[in-house]
């Protein structure tokens, strides 16, 4: 009898709609459950530039060796440990990124903050509402100008939890963000493996790429009508008879959030901004009938209880406990904490894997250059902790990784190994690159030992410095 290949049976199993697992019975196919959380605007050294072992910020005795210039006052600023819970940050456009990198010297930092508008970013409102544009060159005086916090890092004086993570999990310091700029394309990478605009949605040949807005409605608007017509990861789950669910904290005002820049001054703080809930406007999930797996991540707490958790889940902030500048660090970390106790005492540990990641740097300094996946990126690095049972103990992973590798693992947990690929996925678009085979994108397993016997979960206190 002729040997059937294991490509061959792979293929045979996602073309009629059965997940394919990859890495036989002692590898891969152990989990079941792949939980993506997803924080807001820090980087890698603003919260684990001091942590052991790392590619952290360049010391010698305990001393920052680097000096960001500020050239509008002509001194310079070395990275500082900050204790203060809140944080302003800097300005993390697109432009912004660029300037920040500076050509691969790192050093712009500063002089990017000088040099944007920071009306928004103050709350500083002009007559009728407008904002009244301050600048560091007009206002030197400002806190975020005479000292400015996006040099200052944290350790576990005041994040404990997420360094305990790291400590005994494993935590990747060459994460780097998908793209240059802000958090809605970092949003569309996590989900799609792209970011663009398209001129006609239902036609995915009309979208290109778009690394600063993306959506045509703007971050205030978000109406019934989808926007983005190119392929998304569920458009592949839905057709492979995957569950997955994507969490939020909805309201009857998402685009508002704590920094203003979406509300004014005086408006209440309450839901999830509409550029972090990015599948609703995917014609595929309209087609396939999935705006429902669009859910109250109160929702995410009774189907772990009962039994039901999705084998894909994402999870957003709403904006009190994301950790944008200027949220609470101490609030954000108790609400993800709480998210991972949850899953460490149910019924799905053994089975699950928690990638914990920041969707941008949020200005903050960080000194690794990126390194370039494609003419849209890599962006800054940002902090990512993998966390679950069989996760190496206090590994740190020095591969260059970025969303793309959460895309690959799921693809080849539960696609047999499908990428969203235009050439294979039976739903083409322009895409410039399949992020997932970039040969620059590290492997995530080797953070796992799927021969060891299930790790315990970690359970923590919300709030360890209150305790």
């Amino acid at each position: 009898m002729p040997r059937i290949r294991p490509v061959l049976v792979a293929l045979g199993l996602v073309m009629w709609g059965i997940p394919a697992c990859s890495g036989g019975s002692s590898g891969i196919d152990k989990i079941d459950h792949v939980i993506i959380i997803l924080r807001e605007n820090r980087s890698f050294d603003s919260y684990f530039g001091t942590f052991p072992g790392v590619d952290g910020i360049p010391m010698k005795d305990g001393v920052p060796t680097v000096c960001i210039p500020n050239s509008a006052l002509g001194t310079c600023l070395r990275p500082f440990h900050d204790p203060n819970d809140r944080n302003l940050g800097g300005p993390h456009n697109y432009d912004s990124a660029i300037a920040d990198v500076n050509g691969g010297r790192m050093d712009g930092f500063i002089d990017t903050a000088y040099s944007e508008p920071l009306g928004l970013l103050n709350g500083a409102r002009g007559p009728a509402g407008r904002a009244r544009v301050r600048t560091c060159r007009r206002e030197p005086a400002l806190t975020i100008c005479a000292h400015p916090d996006l040099m200052g890092y944290h350790d576990q004086r005041e994040i404990p939890n997420y360094w305990s993570y790291a400590r005994n999990f494993a935590l990747q310091d060459h994460m780097f963000e998908p793209n240059w700029g802000p958090s809605e394309p970092a949003h569309l990478y996590l989900v799609s493996g792209w970011s663009a605009r398209c001129s006609n949605p239902h036609d995915p040949f009309t979208c290109k790429t778009n690394l600063q807005m993306p959506d045509p409605e703007g971050p205030r608007q978000q109406d019934n009508l989808p926007d983005y017509g190119w392929t998304d990861l569920t458009y592949l789950l839905y057709r492979n008879k995957v569950s997955w669910a994507y969490y939020i904290d909805p309201s009857d005002r998402p685009d508002c959030d704590i920094t203003h820049a979406f509300c004014g001054k005086s408006q209440r703080l309450i839901g999830t901004p509409s550029i972090w809930n990015p599948l609703r406007d995917f014609v595929t999930v309209h087609q396939n009938h999935q705006l429902g797996n669009i859910r109250d991540v109160s929702n995410f707490l009774r189907d772990l209880k009962e039994g039901h958790l999705p084998s894909v889940t994402w999870i957003m902030p709403d904006a009190a406990n994301s950790e944008h500048p200027p949220s609470s660090i101490s609030t954000g970390q108790a609400y993800v904490t709480r998210l991972i106790n949850a899953i460490g005492r149910s019924s799905v540990w053994d089975k699950s894997v928690i990638f914990l990641t920041w969707d941008d740097w949020g200005g903050f300094y960080d000194h690794v250059p990126p390194p370039k996946a494609d003419h849209n990126g890599y962006g800054l690095r940002v902090p990512s902790i993998v966390i679950g049972p069989y996760v190496k103990r206090g590994y740190i992973d020095h591969q260059t990784l970025s969303f793309d590798a959460y895309l690959k693992f799921v693809e080849d947990r539960f696609l047999g190994g499908q990428r969203i690929d235009p050439k294979t996925d039976g739903r083409p678009d322009p895409r410039p690159t399949v992020r997932e085979d970039a040969k620059i994108l590290g492997d995530i397993t080797k953070a796992f030992d799927f021969s060891q016997d299930p790790r315990p979960p970690l359970i923590l206190p919300p709030y360890p410095n209150q305790e």
